[in-house]
C-alpha cells in the first residue's frame, strides 16, 4: 500500500482549524491540495477559511505566491458542515485538544468515515503516537505529523512513526512535507520525539545556574547570546513561550522518561508559574514588558582598576587569554608559579575555580578564571571563587574590558555558564542519536530549524571538538556527582575515537 504525496487531485482533511491548523491549511492549500476545514465550534472552520484566503492574498502580494495559486484557493478550500464530509480524504490530519481521550474518539469516528487507504496524522506535540493509533481499528496508518508555531514560517515538521505505524504512511508524509514547502525529519515515538527532547538542554540548565545563584537573569542571556550565539536568551524564550506552556512540557518530559536527571526541571518555574508571572502575555516573567517592549537594565560599568602583572596557568586555552591579556596592556608574567602579587587567571574546561586553585596550588583570594572555549573577541566571561578578593576581581573585570568588549563576572561555577549549556545540549543531542530516535542529520536539521540554535547539537559538538565537550562533562559530573552530567555514550565513543558526532552506525 502507498499514496503517492504529489498526486495533483490529493485532499487533505483537517480537523481543528486553531492557530495550528489554520497554518497547515495554508501551506497545504499553497501547494495544490485541496483541504476540507472541520471544527467542533460553529462557524471556526468558515472563519479559518476567510484567514488563509487573507493570508495567501498577502503572499501574492509580496510576489511570494503565484496568481494561478491564489486563483484557485477559494475552490480548494472546503467548509466542511462535519467529519462526514472528509469520505474522500486521502489524508486527515487533526490538530485538536491536546488530550489523550479526545484524540482517540476522533481516530475512532473518522476510521467509520474515510476509506481504509486513508493516511490519518496528528499534529501532536507532546502525547504518544503509539497510544493515540491504540483506539485504531487499523493503527498501522496512524502516525504522528508535527509542525511547529506559526506553521508557515516554522519549516520543519517532525514525521512520528508509532510502534506499528506502517513505514508508506511515513514516507508519504514525509513525501507531503516536502511537497508543502517543509522539512520533514523523521523520529521514533519517544517523550518530545526530537525539537521538544533537544530543547530540554537549554533553559533547564540556566535555570540551574539561577538556582545556584551563578548569575542574575538578564546577565546570562546577555552572555549566552554574545558569546555562545543563540538568537534569544533561555530567560527570554521562557517569557516568549510563557511559563503555562513551558513548564508542563519540562515536568512532562521529566515524568515520561522516569525521573532522567539530564531533562530534570526546576523549581523556580513551578514557583513563578503560582505566581503568575508567566511571561510576555501578562507583562511579566523574568522580564518585565511595557507593551511589547522589554524592560531592561544596562549592564554595570566595568571598573578603571586593573592588575599590576598578570600569571595565567598553563592548560588548555591559557595561550589566547595570555595573548589578550598582553595585548590589554597587562604586564604578563612568564615565569613557571606566579609571584606573591599577581593575578593568577587559569582558563579551564568544566572546572570550577576553586577546583583549579586546590588543584594548581594557586592563592584564591588573587584567582580568578575566564572561559576560553567560545572565543575571547566578542564577550568575556570572569569567574569569582569564594575567596577572591574585591580588589583582584575588579582589577581583572577592568582588564578584561579594557577594549570596551562586553564581560560578565559570575560566580564560582563547574563549567562557567556557556560550556555548560552548551555541553548539556550537545550531550542532549547525542543521547537522542544513541537512543536512534532519528538520525543524526535530522538531529540536527530539527534543533536548527526548529529552536534557531546557532548549530545542530552534533555539528556543534564537532566544531568545539568532542574531546572538549567529554572533559567538559567529565570535570563537572566528577566535581557535581549530579549524573545529570554523565556523558552519552554516544559522545564517549567518538570523542576516544576522534570521529564525528554526525556518524552514525
Amino acid at each position: 500500500m502507498t499514496l503517492d504525496a504529489t498526486r495533483t487531485d490529493l485532499t487533505l482533511g483537517l480537523v481543528g482549524t486553531g492557530a495550528m491548523g489554520r497554518g497547515i491549511a495554508q501551506i497545504a492549500c499553497a501547494s495544490g491540495c485541496t483541504v476540507i476545514l472541520v471544527d467542533a465550534r460553529p462557524g471556526a472552520a468558515a472563519e479559518a477559511r476567510d484567514h488563509v484566503l487573507k493570508m495567501l492574498g498577502k503572499l501574492a502580494e509580496k510576489g511570494k505566491l503565484a496568481a494561478e495559486i491564489l486563483a484557485a484557493a477559494p475552490e480548494r478550500l472546503v467548509v466542511a458542515s462535519g467529519t462526514a464530509d472528509l469520505a474522500a480524504a486521502h489524508v486527515v490530519v487533526e490538530a485538536v485538544i491536546e488530550d489523550l481521550g479526545v484524540k482517540q474518539a476522533l481516530i475512532r469516528e473518522l476510521e467509520a468515515i474515510v476509506s481504509d487507504t486513508c493516511i490519518i496524522a496528528s499534529n501532536t506535540s507532546s502525547l504518544s503516537v503509539t497510544a493515540i493509533a491504540a483506539a485504531a481499528r487499523l493503527p498501522g496508518r496512524v502516525a504522528g505529523f508535527h509542525f511547529f508555531n506559526p506553521v508557515p514560517l516554522m519549516k520543519v515538521v517532525e514525521v512520528i512513526d508509532g510502534i506499528v505505524t506502517d513505514p508508506w504512511v511515513a514516507d508519504a508524509l514525509t513525501s507531503l512535507a516536502k511537497r508543502m514547502g517543509h522539512a520533514p525529519v523523521r523520529a521514533k515515538d519517544t517523550p518530545g520525539f526530537i525539537v521538544n527532547h533537544a530543547g530540554r538542554g537549554y533553559g533547564t540548565e540556566a535555570l540551574k545556574l539561577l538556582g545556584e545563584g551563578v548569575v542574575e537573569v538578564e546577565a546570562a542571556d546577555r552572555l549566552l547570546k554574545e558569546a555562545a550565539g543563540f538568537r534569544m536568551g533561555p530567560f527570554e524564550l521562557l517569557d516568549l513561550t510563557a511559563l503555562d506552556v513551558s513548564h508542563p512540557v519540562m515536568e512532562s518530559i521529566y515524568d515520561q522518561y522516569y525521573q532522567e536527571p539530564r531533562y530534570r526541571p526546576s523549581p523556580i518555574t513551578r514557583t513563578r508559574l503560582a505566581a503568575g508571572l508567566l511571561g510576555r502575555k501578562v507583562g511579566r516573567g523574568f522580564y518585565v514588558y511595557d507593551g511589547d517592549k522589554q524592560l531592561l537594565t544596562p549592564p554595570p560599568a566595568a571598573p578603571a582598576a586593573r592588575p599590576g602583572t598578570v600569571w595565567v596557568a598553563p592548560g588548555d586555552g591559557w595561550a589566547a587569554v595570555a595573548t589578550l591579556a598582553a595585548k590589554l596592556g597587562a604586564s604578563v608574567e612568564a615565569g613557571a608559579r606566579p609571584s606573591a602579587e599577581a593575578l593568577c587567571v587559569v582558563a579551564p574546561l568544566g572546572e570550577d575555580c576553586s577546583s583549579a586553585c586546590v588543584r594548581l596550588g594557586l592563592d584564591p583570594r588573587r584567582t580568578v578564571a575566564v572561559d576560553p572555549l567560545f572565543g575571547l573577541d566578542s564577550h568575556r566571561t570572569v569567574m569569582t571563587n569564594p575567596l577572591t578578593s574585591p580588589a583582584m576581581r575588579d582589577a581583572a573585570w577592568g582588564l578584561f574590558a579594557a577594549d570596551g568588549k562586553p564581560v560578565t563576572v559570575i560566580k564560582d561555577s563547574t563549567g562557567f555558564v556557556a560550556q555548560r549549556v552548551v555541553a548539556t545540549i550537545v550531550n542532549i543531542g547525542c543521547e537522542i542519536a544513541q537512543q536512534r530516535i532519528a538520525s543524526p542529520d535530522d538531529i540536527d536539521k530539527a534543533v536548527t530549524l526548529g529552536l534557531g540554535y546557532p548549530f545542530g547539537p552534533l555539528a556543534w559538538g564537532d566544531r568545539i571538538g568532542p574531546e572538549k565537550i567529554l572533559a567538559v562533562l567529565k570535570a563537572i559530573h566528577g566535581i557535581t556527582g549530579d549524573p545529570r552530567y554523565r556523558a552519552s555514550l554516544w559522545l564517549k565513543r567518538r570523542a576516544q575515537l576522534g570521529a564525528s558526532l554526525l556518524t552514525a552506525e
